[in-house]
């Protein structure tokens, strides 16, 4: 029997839209939760782990940050006296290497003037175009988060981002 009503149709119609998101969620939900597309917990604290064993090395203070394969952050440490700044910036190079899969100095390079991505620092809410940032790859080569580093040279920084990276290879 159709709805002859115009709002209960509407009504209808809505409740039908709504169902059929909560459904794609709850499969794209259950897809990322096996982990099998997504960093676990155990990766990103290993990956924050050898960053910071890589920092300490250095002797450095660094801000580390991980972000799961959505760019939501998944780990994050500040060691003793890293400056308060590079939170923001570790947190950022994460999202940002997730966002464009590609290190941050890459994508960098790609954003000087008269280079093809000029001045795409200022979407997203802020990108972080210098090193430091990097993708994380499972031991398939699937990107699943992204790890961002901040605390001292952008040379230092790529370094420890790249000891965290590692940690997943091993």
């Amino acid at each position: 029997m159709p709805i002859k009503n115009k709002t209960c149709r509407m009504q209808a119609t809505c409740l039908l839209s709504m169902m059929f998101f909560v459904g794609v969620f709850a499969i794209t939900g259950s897809a990322i939760a096996d982990g099998s597309t997504d960093i676990t917990l155990e990766q990103a604290l290993a990956v924050v782990s050898a960053a910071q064993g890589k920092a300490e090395k250095q002797g450095t203070l660094m801000d580390i940050a991980v972000v799961d394969a959505g760019a939501n952050l998944k780990a994050f440490v500040r060691m003793d006296g890293a400056f308060l700044g590079s939170i923001d910036i570790s947190i950022k190079k994460a999202k940002t290497a997730r966002f464009f899969n590609m290190p941050t100095g890459k994508l960098g390079e790609l954003a000087q003037p008269g280079k093809p991505l000029y001045n795409i620092e200022f979407s997203n809410g802020g990108l972080i175009t210098f090193p430091g940032g990097l993708p994380l790859k499972d031991k398939s080569g699937n990107i699943i988060g992204a790890i961002g580093v901040s605390g001292s040279s952008v040379e230092d920084d790529h370094e420890v981002a790249l000891a965290g990276a590692a940690a997943l290879k091993k």
